[in-house]
């Protein structure tokens, strides 16, 4: 592999609350380590992506470190999807589904030596309705609860358990999909109809339990019913899901059709109500640098 010469952290300095100067200090001094010159990017929110592109275009970085949460990967993500610079993740936001996805640690140190380190695993990447998405999008339930999210004053694992009730008293599952398939198409109603190019969502729950991502596929996961204990077994990483609450479907393409306007996100960001989703897996692939394959 080359040697890192060049460094480029991207932080974004609101995402989850948190000061990120202990991780800018932490990564400036691990580059000095290694003989390395540190150029650091912070996002405004204002024209990010054309910044980045910019600027990976004016220096020759090896390495892209990312200090943010799923939406900052995904900004970096678009910005250098025909790039094959390798990027990293220092987790740092209110859902960094991604690193529990990829198996990043919780401790800054080793997600440090991760980033810097040698073991790069190529990812798929889903197109959604021309959206990047790197592990789950969803229609129905999951949703309307991100919605509910982002107007709660409480962030965290706590945000999302104060809003489930709410959500479930207000929803109006079941929700009722047509699934067009390249050889067959079907109708099915459920709580919640996801595409998933990885395992868990940003709150440790294991949907997909067989679910790889650099495997050229992905699943449509269409959970039938509101089953409580099929929820904790998620909850509680459980290898095996019962296919009386979730059926489970690898496809390469796909597309959905509802019948009514259905709350829809991407990697735990709220787009708005859907009636079409197309859904395919993306000819590029992302250079992530990760602990050991995933």
């Amino acid at each position: 592999m080359k040697e890192i010469q060049k460094v480029l952290l991207i932080v974004n300095p609101i995402s989850g609350d948190i000061n990120k100067e202990n991780i800018i200090q932490n990564v400036e001094a691990e580059v000095r380590k290694i003989n390395a010159e540190l150029t650091t990017y912070r996002t405004t929110g204002e024209n990010d992506r054309k910044k980045i592109q910019n600027l990976v275009d004016e220096r020759a970085f090896d390495r892209i470190l990312i200090a943010g949460g799923d939406g900052t990967i995904k900004l970096v993500a678009e910005a250098l999807i025909n790039n094959k610079i390798p990027i990293a993740i220092i987790p740092a936001g209110s859902a960094n589904g991604l690193a529990i996805n990829l198996g990043i640690p919780k401790n800054l140190k080793e997600q440090i030596n991760i980033a810097l380190g040698n073991s790069i695993t190529l990812m798929d990447m889903l197109e959604i309705n021309g959206e990047l998405c790197l592990h789950i999008g969803d229609l129905g339930l999951n949703a309307e609860l991100i919605k509910n999210y982002e107007h709660s004053r409480i962030r965290g694992k706590m945000g999302y358990l104060l809003q489930s009730i709410p959500t479930l008293w207000y929803s109006k599952y079941p929700f009722e999909f047509e699934v067009r398939l390249e050889n067959r198409s079907f109708n099915k109603q459920g709580i919640l109809l996801a595409f998933a190019n990885a395992k868990k969502y940003g709150t440790g729950a294991n949907v997909n339990p067989k679910g790889k991502i650099d495997d050229g596929i992905f699943e449509i996961l269409l959970f039938k019913n509101f089953d409580t204990l099929e929820i904790l077994k998620t909850l509680r990483n459980e290898t095996d899901v019962n296919s009386e609450f979730v059926e489970i479907i690898p496809v390469k393409e796909a597309k959905v059709f509802c019948k009514k306007p259905v709350a829809f996100q991407i990697d735990g960001e709220y787009l708005g109500e859907k009636e079409e989703i197309s859904v395919k897996i993306s000819p590029k692939k992302l250079p992530i640098m990760t602990s050991k394959q995933p």
